[in-house]
């Protein structure tokens, strides 16, 4: 792991920084075709192309010849105990060698069990088992598909009275001992740290930054007991001081914005990503 006073500046497992990215949503198809807008990248959810070879799957076809894409999963499901879905592997394999994806990610968690797909990013117990288990499985993912596998931390709302580290430390370990990719969702640390009450900036300082390859930004709800990641809300400016100093520690990865209810239209979102490079100039301001 760097230290703190190291950022870290070269590219992770050899992969670029793609700059500033949107995620890509059906609902803003007909302006990305018509105008092929001046974005760095897109992001797709794998599951939305993974079994469409209807337009769906044409309009990704379009953006992959003009645009860098990565896939980003929901059902990998890397926490569960139900086996592996080689099905569902050969599939995403398939998609990644046919967009030319430069990398593959998903999260740190499950989603369902006995063959049930929940379609929810369910945490899991963060303890010396469910890493060993965790470990196991990522190495036979990454030897499938033959490339690294990049993990997103995702939001939580519970914790686990078993769990014997903290997120961080189990990130930390989970990469060094598989030697696959972090996606970093700054949203979803500022969401699980009001949630569960720990220093955001503190988890920030100590995940990683050297097996960071991507960071995720996005909005979120409040109620008045806890935080819910929406993603349906313009970036708050505690998350965008937290992207800072996650910019500063990593020496500038590949960011995306993630907008999924409530979508504006696609100037919208792309001029909310780069505010990015504004919340660098105006928040970068930390003792490393």
């Amino acid at each position: 792991m760097l230290t703190l006073a190291q950022p870290a500046t070269r590219h992770r497992l050899g992969l670029p920084n793609l700059g500033l990215g949107v995620g890509l949503r059906s609902v803003h198809f007909p302006y990305i075709l018509e105008h092929y807008p001046k974005v760095d990248w897109f992001e797709v959810i794998s599951e939305n192309f993974m079994d469409s070879r209807g337009r769906p799957r044409y309009v990704l076809d379009q953006i992959a010849e003009r645009y860098p894409v990565v896939m980003h999963g929901v059902s990998l499901s890397i926490g569960s105990t139900d086996p592996l879905d080689f099905d569902y592997l050969a599939k995403l394999k398939r998609l990644a060698n046919e967009t030319k994806a430069r990398w593959v990610s998903d999260h740190l968690c499950w989603t369902g069990v006995l063959g049930l797909n929940s379609h929810d990013l369910l945490p899991i117990p963060l303890n010396d088992e469910s890493l060993a288990h965790v470990c196991h499985r990522i190495q036979i993912v990454q030897d499938f598909l033959e490339r690294p596998l990049v993990l997103e931390n995702p939001s939580t709302y519970v914790t686990f009275a078993d769990s014997t580290y903290s997120e961080w430390e189990f990130l930390s370990l989970m990469a060094l001992e598989t030697n696959c990719g972090l996606l970093l969702d700054v949203n979803n640390v500022y969401v699980s740290s009001v949630n569960h009450e720990f220093d955001a900036e503190d988890y920030i300082r100590h995940v990683p930054h050297d097996r960071i390859v991507q960071l995720h930004l996005a909005g979120h709800s409040t109620f008045p007991t806890h935080l819910i990641d929406t993603h349906d809300h313009p970036v708050i400016d505690q998350v965008w001081e937290l992207y800072a100093l996650a910019h500063q520690l990593t020496g500038g990865v590949s960011t995306l914005l993630e907008w999924d209810a409530e979508i504006p239209p696609f100037p919208v979102v792309h001029a909310e990503v780069l505010k990015a490079r504004e919340a660098v100039r105006t928040f970068s301001i930390f003792d490393l």
